[in-house]
This record gives structure tokens, C-alpha cells and sequence, in this order.
């Protein structure tokens, strides 16, 4: 089942640009592992070399932080949307 993957302004130039990208997998780590199939570029900023998210990348299915559901086996389900929102800090 394919769930769409809203991506920020930063990321998209890794993914041809696109905003959205429709991406198959039942937890949100198939989703994230399609995802960076698809556009390898994307691999180093959003996950760390063992597979688990980068600590600074900010995940949400329908709104819901999947750091306070079950991470990377967080269920998704056709029509679901997730978000990928990578901290920006400055000054």
C-alpha cells in the first residue's frame, strides 16, 4: 500500500524536486527505506549509518510524532500521510 510522503523545500532538491512522493510500505521504516531507494540522496540526511533516524529529523504520521508512537515500526495505512520535518537550528 502506498502512503504520501510530504517532503520540506530542503529535501525536495534530493527527490527531483517533488514535494510529495507516494512511497509503498506498512511501517514508517519500509516508508522511509522506499523513500531513500527511490532518491539515494536523501539516505544522509535522514538516517544514521545503522538504519535508525537521524536524532534531528522529525517524523509524523497524520500529525503524530512517531518518536512518542513506535519509531521506525510505526503502522502506516493506505491514505495516511506522513511528514518529514528535519530540525533547523540558528541564529
Amino acid at each position: 500500500m502506498a502512503v504520501d510522503v510530504r517532503l520540506p523545500t530542503v529535501l525536495r532538491s534530493q527527490a527531483g524536486g517533488q514535494s510529495t512522493v507516494a512511497v509503498e510500505g506498512t511501517t514508517i521504516g519500509e516508508v522511509i527505506r522506499g523513500l531513500v531507494s527511490q532518491f539515494p540522496g536523501l539516505a544522509g540526511q535522514l538516517l544514521n549509518e545503522d538504519g535508525s533516524l537521524h536524532r534531528f529529523v522529525n517524523v509524523y504520521v497524520n500529525d503524530d510524532d512517531v518518536r512518542y508512537l513506535s519509531l521506525l515500526d510505526t503502522p502506516v495505512s493506505s491514505g495516511d500521510e506522513v511528514s518529514i520535518l528535519p530540525a533547523v537550528a540558528g541564529g
